[in-house]
């Protein structure tokens, strides 16, 4: 089970990730353009070109969680652009984001 914590490390990548490759990809994803190492700890949260789908990455302990949401209806708005390749964001504001409220996301600033 993912704990989110005050003290958890999250990154949403600004960047539409291609969903076809899985965990092994994603964790390309981090290591080759966001520069981290999926392996850290954190959380790496990533959304689809379509805007219906989110996936967040974790690795504990002995190995991957990937957990995915998708949308019934509708797309998520608000989601960041043009701030680099990604943003930290606390753990309310990713509770937030799944529970189906995204267009009420504001990242905070490093």
């Amino acid at each position: 089970m993912i704990y989110l914590t005050s003290n958890s490390r999250i990154f949403i990548a600004t960047q539409p990730a291609d969903f076809r490759c899985s965990i092994d990809g994603l964790a390309a994803v981090c290591q080759q353009r966001l520069s981290s190492n999926p392996r850290s700890g954190s959380i790496f949260v990533f959304i689809n070109r379509n805007k219906t789908m989110i996936r967040a990455l974790t690795y504990e302990h002995n190995g991957f969680w990937l957990m995915t949401k998708r949308l019934s209806k509708g797309k998520f708005h608000g989601w960041p652009r043009h701030h680099g390749v990604m943003q930290p964001m606390a753990a309310a504001q990713l509770r937030q984001l799944l529970s189906g409220e995204p267009y009420l996301l504001m990242l905070r600033t490093a």
